[in-house]
């Protein structure tokens, strides 16, 4: 899969319509490849909004939003500012419909992946690739990470254990206490480590030894992604992509 050059679209007649159902898994493969190893998580609440796919590197955060042909741009409006609060960089993949007019509705610092059909398989080209977000803000990025995650990074810098504050007050003695270049690294890894099938106790295990609050009860499995179960969200997770060695 090549790479595109800036300010060139390819041209050519598309024979069926992508839906977003068609992109995801190939997209993940293309990402894989283009940056080596990586974890995807779909479907994450930040702010108003949900981001379709969080891809985690080993030192950034980077959140990616579909478009595909079936797609409009009546959310994006509203999801750009809320992309930009939680991310180190941003993606807007887009099916070839959209892909002459999409600059015109992020910001220059996103990067812009256009896809089309070849041969019945969805084909990437990065058009654009992204800059470093300037908006984006420490505080809602940490709340990424829950309460566990977070007393790891507070004890790995030699930091006091905080379990009697808030998780707010916690996040933001962390972004005060530790240097970014360092803590964002500290976080991917986190994001890595984090295992969606023992999360639950983990958090409750905190909940009583730490804060010496009630375990959360589990509930019954919500048929959504991004509802929440046993008090924490059900989400749709990808296995850590492994970097392949380049032919």
């Amino acid at each position: 899969m090549a790479v595109l050059k800036p300010g060139r679209i390819r041209g050519f007649i598309i024979t069926a319509m992508l839906y977003d159902k068609d992109i995801r898994e190939p997209l993940f493969l293309f990402m894989e490849e283009y940056y080596g190893k990586a974890r995807m998580i779909e479907e994450k609440i930040m702010g108003r909004s949900r981001a379709d796919v969080v891809m985690v590197t080993e030192d950034s955060f980077f959140g990616i939003e579909i478009k595909s042909d079936a797609d409009t741009y009546s959310r994006l409006g509203r999801q750009v500012p809320d992309y930009d609060l939680y991310f180190d960089y941003n993606y807007v993949a887009v099916g070839s419909t959209h892909a002459f007019h999409i600059a015109e509705h992020v910001p220059p610092h996103w990067g812009i992946i256009t896809i089309d059909e070849v041969e019945d398989r969805p084909d990437f080209y990065i058009f654009r690739k992204p800059q470093e977000n300037p908006g984006m803000d420490l505080l809602r990025k940490l709340s990424l990470l829950w309460r566990p995650e977070l007393a790891r990074i507070l004890e790995r810098n030699g930091l006091p254990p905080h379990s009697r504050f808030s998780k707010k007050r916690v996040i933001k003695y962390i972004a005060d206490s530790v240097p970014y270049s360092l803590l964002r690294k500290q976080m991917s890894y986190e994001l890595f480590e984090r295992d969606y099938t023992t999360i639950a106790d983990e958090i409750n295990r905190f909940r009583t030894e730490q804060l010496h609050a009630k375990p959360r009860r589990a509930r019954r499995p919500a048929a959504a992604a991004g509802k929440r179960v046993g008090g924490i969200p059900d989400l749709k997770v990808k296995k850590i992509i492994r970097h392949r060695k380049k032919r």
